[in-house]
């Protein structure tokens, strides 16, 4: 049932968006900037991990994708830091992702924020404002 959950939620647009920027709550309930380079750190272990999903990240600066994912995380949970990295439309645009792709994601950071102590709360309320993304990152129907 939580997996279904997350994964409706993630898929609904948050009504909340413009008041996620003004709030910081969530991103002081995942545990701040250490606590979201923590996540990465286990997420990153584990996308590398999954069959599902390695293909698309093998050639990825790990480093580099890591600490980009932290302050994206940092900026979309209402924490002080800004995402520099490309936009999801220009850098997903040609990698073929389709919805079971998408939905393996989300399971691996599930399991990530899982292992880390996240509650159930923040990882709907994280998953909630990424959810708008999908429509950039999913290139393939």
């Amino acid at each position: 049932m939580k997996k279904i959950f997350a994964i409706a939620a993630l898929l609904l647009a948050s009504m909340g968006a413009s008041y996620a920027q003004n709030n910081d709550a969530l991103y002081q309930a995942l545990g701040q900037k250490a606590g979201l380079t923590a996540l990465m750190d286990d997420f990153m272990v584990r996308l590398m991990a999954d069959a599902r999903l390695q293909p698309f990240f093998k050639d990825t600066n790990q480093a580099n994708f890591k600490a980009q994912l932290a302050d994206q995380l940092c900026q979309v949970s209402g924490g002080p830091c800004a995402y520099k990295g490309a936009d999801m439309k220009s850098s997903h645009g040609n990698m073929d992702i389709n919805k079971t792709h998408f939905n393996a994601l989300v399971e691996v950071l599930q399991l990530s924020m899982d292992a880390k102590g996240i509650a159930f709360s923040a990882q709907n309320q994280l998953l909630a404002r990424l959810a708008p993304m999908n429509r950039d990152i999913i290139t393939e129907k």
